[in-house]
């Protein structure tokens, strides 16, 4: 199966997509301290030019996700509902992702791990949940009702 969506690999980015079809999550750290993704030429705290390539240990937790009801690229459509999530791993990078779990179990916090995949002969990077963990009673209180194409 071929994908209409094309990544754009670049000189800059290329050490990020063949570390994903290795198997390796890779982000950038600069001398300064900081650590990001996407990737970038300076590094965004400083502007120095001082980084390097870094492989992830593949540990992080979910500081944000929403599930997607509607597709609004049709690559998405045999796909929905689907889960987006932003994962901030454990050397401090965060990075927009997909969660390998039932829906349910999703939540701030909850502890995840690295999973090399490809989609449509993409790599890509996504995570499953480390373990089964109960969603927290503050969290599944502040869960909004689902809105539907009435609403």
């Amino acid at each position: 199966m071929t994908s209409s969506i094309v990544i754009d690999i670049d000189a800059q980015n290329e050490p990020y997509w063949t570390g994903l079809r290795e198997g390796c999550l890779k982000f950038q750290a600069c001398s300064c301290g900081h650590t990001w993704l996407p990737a970038r030429a300076l590094c965004p705290a400083c502007l120095g030019h001082a980084w390097q390539w870094k492989d992830a240990c593949g540990n992080g937790v979910i500081k944000s996700w929403v599930v997607y009801h509607v597709a609004y690229h049709p690559e998405f459509k045999d796909r929905l509902p689907y889960n987006v999530a932003i994962v901030k791993l454990q050397e401090g990078p965060q990075l927009i992702t997909n969660i390998v779990a039932p829906h349910s179990q999703l939540h701030i916090g909850a502890k995840v791990r690295f999973k090399a995949t490809e989609d449509a002969e993409q790599p890509l990077a996504i995570f499953e949940l480390l373990e089964d963990q109960p969603v927290p009673p503050e969290q599944e209180q502040n869960q909004l009702p689902r809105l539907s194409a009435s609403n």
